[in-house]
This record gives structure tokens, sequence and C-alpha cells, in this order.
């Protein structure tokens, strides 16, 4: 999946994507860069998605930051937690290249 979203987002969107293999990895990532953009999912090894959204939200870096959940878990119960933690979008799987590339368009001004 996370291939399948950065190749959408460099080929379809022209955007310059860094991947993390899960939370821990993205964690120790997000201090070194500025990321315009956040996409995570719920469901992720070591570190989950809402952890993640904590950690973004707790550190001035990344408090307005848009925050992207790509999910299976598209229950009312879950959507509801990650926008609670401060989610900016939330698409459920499966998606088109499309859905995520307008996705990131909107929240970066470019749609």
């Amino acid at each position: 999946m996370r291939t399948f979203v950065e190749a959408a987002l460099e080929e379809d969107g022209g955007f310059e994507v860094e991947c993390a293999g899960g939370g821990a990895e993205a964690l120790k990532l997000m201090p070194q860069f500025a990321f315009d953009i956040v996409i995570t999912d719920i469901n992720m090894p070591d570190i989950n998605g809402l952890e993640l959204i904590r950690f973004a939200r707790s550190h001035d870096r990344y408090k307005d930051t848009p925050v992207l959940i790509i999910s299976t878990e598209g229950n009312d119960r879950d959507v509801q937690r990650a926008m609670d933690l401060g989610a900016t979008e939330f698409l459920v799987k499966p998606f088109t290249p499309e859905q995520v590339v307008q996705a990131c368009r909107r929240h970066l001004g470019g749609d």
C-alpha cells in the first residue's frame, strides 16, 4: 500500500514523498524534516497511526500540518477517534490514486 500511495503522489501528483516503514520510523523522521502533509494508516507496525497523530499535534512543527489517514478501519468510531486527535481527512481503503492526490492537493492549497 505504501508503494501504491508513493507512486500515486509522485507520478500522478508531482509530489516529493518520503516514506517510513512503520510508526517508529515515522517518529524518527518527523523531527528531522518539516513535512507539508503527513499520511498514515491506523494499523502500522510498532506505533499506530493514532499515536502518530498524537505526536504530531503535540509538537509545534506539526501542530497545524494536515494529517491524512488512509485505513481499512473506516467505522464511525475509528474515524471519530482519528478526527478528535487532529486528523484532517480520513480515506477508507480501497481508494483510487486520484482520491489520494486530490486529498493532498485540497490540504496543500492545490485544489
